[in-house]
């Protein structure tokens, strides 16, 4: 039986937290390192720093399909994902093909279309002890010392047509200031929230850059703090921007190296 704390208001994210940030690398070179050459498993697959789906938990001999949504990214030091329903987090200790996930905390929310079995056993083979990891191309198995085992393969990239892509703006209190934007592919445009404001303009893609137009915007007025950053926001605007995704992360870079990450809503 896996540890359960209740946590009524919880809210995990695996992704990392989008920022505004100056360009720090060259856009190639986004990509980190997690967990260097060490952290691979048997098969040479990097197990940290990858968002991985859950397809299957098998305990003692009992085999339960994941829902769609079902995650887990593990890192040097903490593990996060989701159920398809509840969502978890988890300390890591990631040694070689070694992988120890301990005081797990899982949220307590019932969802009808997440068996109870699978939340169960995943909790049970995920925190019992020592997980071997073993690789196979883009797939992933972690067994327990019993035998148990949760299959895990390498999530797609998500697409940056039709996601809500959500940045965290410096600056946010609360619900305020989340800023988001959608790129409609038929429309060519993008539409969304900035900081303060609502915004909408043209969009188009073409070899891995965006022309945008010139923004539409709401005319609002907030806090300083919300004003500088939707103002570094529409920088990106009226111009191109290299774009690259990365699993679930969207990195925007301006033409005068000017960087936007966001992260698929889910």
């Amino acid at each position: 039986m896996y540890r359960q704390k209740q946590q009524r208001s919880m809210t995990l994210t695996v992704a990392a937290v989008a920022a505004l940030v100056p360009l720090a690398a060259a856009c190639g070179s986004e990509k980190a390192d997690d967990g260097g050459s060490d952290n691979v498993g048997a098969g040479g697959q990097r197990i940290t720093g990858v968002r991985w789906s859950i397809d299957s938990v098998t305990v003692d001999g009992a085999t339960h399909r994941a829902p769609n949504a079902a995650h887990v990214r593990i890192d040097d030091g903490e593990a996060a994902g989701s159920t398809g329903c509840n969502s978890f987090s988890a300390r890591a200790d990631v040694d070689g093909e070694r992988v120890r996930l301990s005081d797990a905390m899982f949220t307590e929310k019932a969802c009808a279309k997440t068996p109870a079995g699978f939340e169960k056993s995943l909790g049970r083979a995920l925190t019992t002890g020592s997980l071997t990891t073993e690789n196979e191309g883009e797939r992933v198995t972690l067994t327990t010392a019993d035998g148990d085992t949760v299959r895990l393969s390498r999530s797609e990239d998500a697409s940056l047509y039709g996601t809500k892509w959500a940045v965290d703006a410096p600056g946010r209190k609360g619900g305020e200031g989340r800023a988001h934007l959608t790129f409609d592919q038929d429309a060519k445009t993008v539409s969304g929230r900035l900081p303060c404001n609502h915004v909408n303009a043209r969009a188009t893609v073409s070899d891995g850059r965006i022309t945008l137009g010139t923004p539409s915007t709401t005319r609002m007025m907030c806090e300083g703090s919300l004003m500088d950053a939707e103002k570094r926001l529409l920088g990106l605007f009226d111009g191109k921007v290299e774009y690259r995704i990365d699993q679930q992360t969207l990195t925007l870079t301006s033409e005068d190296g000017a960087t936007v990450r966001a992260v698929a809503d889910q």
